[in-house]
């Protein structure tokens, strides 16, 4: 099933803060002396190397906040494989919006991109078991709801959305409230009936005294892929299992090879590499002259 784009509503003032941000106080004086008025110009944006789309519903939409005349057909979706070479979309319209729009157009699909196809790659090494490939917390400031969609873009899961949508209790919050009893007593006595309960633990002893105050998951952090397996037989089903710590693609078919139900991953949103990708004017259907390149320092 194809996934759906985030409403504008969410993805507007996100896009419209980084477009003031680029504009300054006297817009684009490059483009505003150089391009004559009436200019058009038709581009493509094509992937530089392989990879998964997406953010592409937002690069639209940063063309359309600059100049509403700009059209874009869409090659391949959010979602979607590229090759190397491959075209995403074309854009045509006016040549000065095009140019004002590009850099921040394309800061956020490389971006978004890149953490589509950093999940994707852990959800390809976890292939042939349970285990689904799930975010964390640990995002840009301000792009929490765009950097989420991307990771369900490369069909991994989110993880929560912040710190109102469920009770993870950490480390931290044991050590204060004065251990692991406490902490989960005054959990489960402030939140709903709607909200779930997560703790945190870095031992198997922990985790058999988590599992005797029932619990809806437990995160397994840090724990060797010996003690991961004794967990996962301890747990047995009463609690969904979550594995952390440090995990990449060359290690995340071993952990979920142990039988965990979710592995968390924070790098693929904040540390994922961006995909390249190319917005390149176009003249008789070729691309001519490179306008942009998160490879290129301009």
């Amino acid at each position: 099933m194809a996934l759906p784009p985030l409403p504008p509503i969410m993805i507007e003032p996100i896009v419209r803060a980084a477009l003031l941000e680029d504009l300054g106080r006297a817009a684009d004086l490059t483009s505003d002396a150089i391009i004559p008025f009436d200019a058009a110009a038709n581009m493509m944006i094509a992937a530089r190397q392989p990879g998964v789309v997406a953010g592409l519903d937002v690069a639209v939409l940063t063309f359309r906040l600059v100049d509403p005349t700009i059209r874009l057909e869409v090659h391949r979706a959010t979602g979607s494989a590229v090759a190397a070479g491959e075209l995403i979309a074309t854009v045509s319209g006016p040549a000065r919006g095009l140019l004002t729009a590009e850099r921040t157009a394309l800061n956020f699909l490389c971006h978004l991109s890149g953490i589509a196809t950093a999940t994707a790659a852990l959800v390809e090494a976890v292939r042939g078991h349970k285990a689904k490939i799930v975010c964390t917390r640990k995002t840009t400031p301000g792009l929490r709801a765009l950097e989420k969609h991307a990771v369900r873009a490369g069909r991994g899961a989110n993880h929560r959305f912040g710190l109102d949508d469920a009770i993870l209790i950490k480390d931290n919050h044991i050590a204060i409230a004065g251990g692991i009893r406490p902490a989960v007593e005054r959990a489960r006595a402030y939140a709903g009936h709607m909200v779930r309960i997560e703790v945190e633990v870095d031992t198997l002893d922990q985790l058999e005294e988590v599992l005797a105050l029932g619990v809806d998951a437990v995160l397994l952090d840090n724990m060797s892929l010996d003690d991961l397996a004794r967990a996962v037989r301890m747990v047995d089903g009463r609690a969904i299992t979550e594995a952390s710590g440090r995990i990449n693609v060359e290690t995340a078919s071993a952990v979920a090879a142990n039988g965990v139900d979710l592995i968390s991953v924070g790098w693929i949103t904040h540390s994922a590499p961006i995909l390249d990708v190319a917005l390149d004017v176009q003249v008789d259907g070729k691309p001519v002259i490179s306008v942009g390149s998160m490879e290129r320092i301009e």
